[in-house]
């Protein structure tokens, strides 16, 4: 029974079907894993106020906790701690968000479970978002608006008050980034055009008058706005707020520098939930602070979808017609074949590799010799001739270049090839037959290859360090300036943000959550880029099913 039971082939389906069931709850756990310590960050945690005393001085630690463990007594005694008074044999230390940067020499902190004296969570302990030096605790003592002391509901006016610093400050922000930058942007684009009519011997006297009268309407015009910037910024400073410290000391903080506030001990649940999907929606839509460990993470995930984007209208069309070449004009010879051992051995290449011809051929190369030729006045400065998004897009196409073409020519060779003689005996030529039956027959294959592509481009880091991606990029690649999409500019990618906010950070442990919210956000966006093809492969094969009979 046995043997006619293996000579079936059920036992192999069934470890056929255990692996892949192993495989699917393997991906899914470590999903669910990324999710839960990504996303459980911007949950409002307690904040609590510990009294300790024993191993370290008497004094009072106010923070968030954040982790848990359990320490060999032995190994804390070697590093100084006396613990002669304790039996067990393995001490419970803590790991406490103190913030406060500025008076406290670390923002996380262990504290020994058996240094705490008391420990409670109390009520109108107030947690500050700032803009920089991270978070703020402790206790709201004063309100002040315009230099007087808030004396009725100081709580809600205190809400009200940072939320109109905020919205100033995001005025000057969109007027600094948008009217100013673009005259910035103007008078820089007068230099290099003054620049090149050096360059051409062409600098008349005329044009020197009409250069100088722009400058001077653009100078004009940024006056003006530079005014509106400081009284904008002016307001903002007006209010601020006094808080009292775990050190006990009265602290004044300018409210133009607090992002939000929040009491969470005095938080009921739905409060909760209405600030956790509020911290979400920051993170993706906010840039970046404090070296990338805090705030959001919106120019990288711009940077990815612009870059990959891009490398799908780069990678699809010379994929398919150099699929088309080999399956349907190529003599089936020695060369072809060499030449499909070689698409084939491409796809096993390292990617770092393809990071370094970009980098040699792309920027220095292509890039330089355009620089040369259409920017000499930019010089010494180079515009194409140093990393950038368009150099990027053009490396993955490369490296993604491969799929496409197997999986093109897979689905070519799955067309029946009455179907071509049909169309020909009909009368069509073969470019007609092509573009009229084969092409759109094979366009659900044509869209597979491309889901392969952007799923493996969207998580390449090695080769974007090398031709285009950076740690914080100024300005996105996409603008309001004239030609309003910028290729030459550096940007921002989710997968570089990871590696430099987990391995690069000053802060390891703030920027621990941040790496796995990001990570989880990065899978997110593959997922949708690769349901988005999925849908359209989808629909392709829905519309020319009727081809297929």
């Amino acid at each position: 029974m046995v043997k006619q039971w293996f000579k079936s082939g059920s036992p192999w389906i069934w470890m056929t079907g255990g692996a892949v069931s192993i495989s699917l709850i393997s991906v899914l756990g470590l999903l669910a894993m990324i999710a839960w310590k990504g996303l459980s960050f911007f949950w409002p945690s307690q904040v609590v106020e510990l009294h300790l005393n024993g191993s370290v001085s008497e004094q009072v630690v106010i923070g968030e906790i954040y982790d848990r463990e359990q320490v060999p007594k032995s190994r804390l005694e070697a590093a100084g701690f006396d613990l002669s008074a304790y039996d067990s044999e393995f001490i419970e230390r803590i790991l406490v968000k103190t913030g406060n940067r500025e008076y406290v020499e670390l923002d996380f902190r262990w504290v020994l479970s058996t240094d705490i004296k008391q420990q409670s969570a109390p009520e109108k302990l107030a947690v500050f978002e700032r803009s920089k030096n991270g978070n703020f605790y402790g206790y709201v003592e004063q309100v002040i608006e315009n230099g007087n002391v808030v004396t009725d509901n100081a709580t809600e006016r205190l809400y009200e008050l940072v939320e109109r610093a905020v919205e100033l400050n995001e005025d000057a922000l969109d007027l600094q980034n948008g009217d100013i930058g673009h005259i910035n942007y103007e008078l820089e684009r007068l230099r290099l055009t003054e620049k090149g009519y050096v360059f051409d011997n062409a600098l008349t006297d005329e044009r020197v008058a009409q250069l100088q009268a722009r400058r001077a309407q653009l100078r004009d015009d940024y006056k003006v706005l530079e005014e509106r910037l400081f009284a904008l910024r002016k307001k903002a400073k007006r209010d601020q707020v006094i808080v009292r410290d775990m050190r006990g000391e009265l602290v004044t903080l300018p409210l133009y520098q607090v992002l939000d506030v929040w009491f969470p001990n005095d938080m009921g649940y739905f409060a909760k939930v209405g600030h956790y999907f509020t911290q979400i929606s920051k993170f993706v839509s906010d840039d970046p602070r404090e070296a990338n460990t805090e705030g959001g993470v919106f120019p990288a995930i711009f940077g990815t979808v612009f870059m990959v984007m891009l490398m799908a209208v780069i990678v699809t069309p010379f994929g398919v017609v150099a699929a088309i070449y080999l399956h349907e004009y190529a003599a089936k010879n020695a060369v072809t074949k060499m030449i499909r051992i070689a698409v084939i051995n491409l796809a096993g290449v390292p990617s770092i590799v393809y990071g370094v011809f970009g980098l040699g051929f792309f920027v220095y190369m292509l890039g330089g010799s355009i620089d040369e030729l259409f920017y000499r006045e930019a010089a010494p400065s180079p515009v194409f001739g140093t990393p950038g998004v368009l150099w990027s897009a053009l490396t993955l196409a490369i490296l993604t270049l491969p799929v496409v073409i197997v999986s093109t020519e897979e689905g070519l060779s799955r067309i029946p090839s009455t179907v071509r003689h049909g169309s020909l005996a009909l009368g069509a030529t073969q470019a007609e037959t092509l573009w009229r039956i084969i092409i759109p027959m094979a366009s659900p294959a044509i869209m597979t290859g491309l889901i392969l592509a952007v799923a493996r481009a969207a998580g390449e880091v090695a080769p974007l360090m090398l031709v285009g991606v950076v740690k914080m990029a100024p300005t996105l690649p996409l603008d309001g300036n004239f030609p309003y999409i910028h290729l030459d500019r550096k940007f921002m990618h989710l997968g570089f943000h990871i590696y430099d906010v987990g391995f690069q950070s000053p802060n390891v442990e703030a920027a621990r959550p941040l790496v796995y919210a990001t990570a989880f956000l990065l899978v997110t966006v593959i997922i949708t880029l690769n349901i988005t093809a999925i849908g359209i492969r989808n629909h392709l094969r829905e519309k020319f099913r009727s081809l297929e009979h």
